[in-house]
């Protein structure tokens, strides 16, 4: 069973997302924001992270910046809502996310690439 924390502004996609990350076994942290995301990482470091790019206060990319240079060993997978515009997705790949979604998302793609990460 892994660990994994689940940033997002949105209460449903984070209540989705903890849904079916329990479903499959995993134990789920949430953060509404990313500095609340940071400060719950830096508590308790986790095996994976679920980042939403555009959050109100630290935005997704800052707080991805921010977590890949304290871990080196932090794994992020990033998510936006912000369709038409991968620019987004591009910037968090270039700050260490490992993968990148789109909302909306196929749950059972995103699964896949949280099991293929915590295997790596």
């Amino acid at each position: 069973m892994a660990t994994i924390l689940v940033i997002d502004d949105e209460q449903s996609i984070r209540g989705l997302l903890k849904e079916v990350l329990e479903k499959a076994g995993h134990r789920v942290l949430e953060a509404g924001d990313g500095r609340e995301g940071l400060a719950v990482y830096q508590r308790q470091p986790v095996d994976l992270v679920i980042m939403d790019l555009l959050m109100p206060d630290t935005d997704g990319l800052e707080a991805t910046l921010q977590l890949t240079r304290e871990y080196l060993d932090a794994k992020i997978i990033a998510i936006t809502g912000a369709q038409g515009d991968r620019n987004f997705l591009d910037v968090a790949k270039l700050f260490g996310a490992r993968r990148t979604f789109e909302k909306p998302f196929d749950l059972n793609k995103l699964l896949e690439a949280v099991n293929e990460e915590l295997a790596s």
